[in-house]
């Protein structure tokens, strides 16, 4: 089985689906309120087809206005985590390159941190608080 997932489309796709089960209609929103963008049927349903060709995902008819309800196989399951494995490392490495480290208390810093000059370096913080900390640690 040779699933390409070479757009962020199909990886959100199979990243949906692996939360629940879903409508195709909630699959369209959902994705166009991740990838803050319009999404067409074309893009979804060509890929749900082959998933369910590879009996990766099944397909169950609600009664209430027939509406088909798609979800994940246990081998649909296996697939979801076996790609993410494989996927981790680069994921883990896009993440790295962008997390700090305090230089007081060393925790793990994402998105805001506090940037402050001492002694002619740039030191990265958490906070104010832990630089004033850092400094004075210095002075003793």
């Amino acid at each position: 089985m040779k699933i390409e997932i070479g757009s962020l489309v199909k990886f959100y796709i199979i990243l949906l689906l692996n939360e629940g089960q879903k409508h195709g209609y909630t699959l369209m929103k959902e994705l166009e309120e991740k990838l803050n963008r319009k999404i067409s049927a074309s893009q979804v349903y060509p890929f749900l087809k082959i998933l369910k060709k590879n009996k990766l995902i099944k397909i169950e008819v609600i009664k209430e206005r027939e509406k088909k309800v798609y979800k994940l196989t246990s081998k649909g399951k296996e697939f979801v985590n076996n790609f993410l494995h494989k996927s981790g490392n680069l994921l883990a490495a896009v993440i790295e390159s962008k997390i700090s480290s305090c230089a007081h208390c060393e925790c793990k810093i994402y998105e805001s941190n506090y940037k402050e000059k001492i002694n002619g370096k740039l030191l990265i913080f958490c906070c104010e608080h832990c630089a004033k900390s850092f400094k004075h640690c210095k002075k003793h």
